[in-house]
């Protein structure tokens, strides 16, 4: 019986002012006190893992309210599209299927060097340092996935593939930033391309930081008049 008393008197103080007959009355109480939704403190009736376990989930831990605060600063997965502010000039369709389905070609009258450089620019303000592969018209001028550091040096050398962009349609650019977490951004830039596409598309793999993709964003529009609204 000692341990029954010991057990009403943690009881009365916190469910009934009147003293209980016997365990199983304290037990049957405690059930039906509350509805399905409530999680009894362990201590009325509980192991000291079970303690431990309630406490956990009445307090998050302070990694975990960490790990949430770490997903608020970062965006995951961006898609930017846009096309330049220039002419543009409809192509009469090269093949049977675009002819059958109107899928009609756009040409746009800028030049894919400079327009280039300035992507790889943005990317530099945003840190990305590494410039992981150059392809103009599905042929690779540079490919160097494995350098930390060499996006900038790209930018002063960009002279080095000036003949390769300058004859080509297509560029694709596929650079890497490596912060806490890392990410992948892909530009692609058309001179020629569908109605329905752009002729400049920037895909960011993985997570980045809002400040720093707001810092890519900001120069875009600094320099092209790139809005948020354009971004997907």
């Amino acid at each position: 019986m000692e341990w029954q008393l010991k057990l009403e008197n943690i009881s009365s103080k916190n469910l009934l002012a009147k003293p209980y007959k016997s365990t199983l009355s304290i037990f049957l109480y405690t059930m039906v006190r509350y509805d399905s939704n409530f999680r009894e403190p362990p201590w009325v009736m509980g192991s000291p893992k079970e303690v431990m376990d309630w406490t956990e989930a009445s307090h998050p831990r302070k990694k975990e309210k960490n790990e949430h605060k770490h997903d608020k600063e970062f965006l995951n997965n961006l898609h930017i599209k846009f096309d330049f502010d220039v002419k543009k000039t409809e192509l009469e369709p090269s093949s049977f299927i675009r002819k059958i389905t109107g899928n009609k070609l756009v040409e746009e009258d800028f030049d894919l060097l400079p327009a280039t450089e300035l992507i790889l620019r943005g990317l530099a303000k945003a840190k990305f340092r590494n410039t992981a592969r150059i392809v103009v018209d599905d042929k690779t001028l540079y490919e160097h996935p494995e350098k930390k550091s060499d996006l900038r040096k790209t930018i002063d050398d960009v002279s080095d593939f000036s003949d390769g962009i300058k004859k080509g349609k297509t560029v694709k650019v596929t650079a890497i930033l490596a912060d806490v977490e890392k990410c992948t951004a892909i530009i692609n830039i058309k001179k020629i391309h569908s109605k329905k596409e752009h002729s400049v598309d920037i895909q960011i793999k993985g997570k980045i930081r809002k400040e720093t993709y707001h810092t890519f964003l900001n120069y875009l529009d600094e320099k092209l008049g790139v809005k948020e609204k354009e971004v997907f």
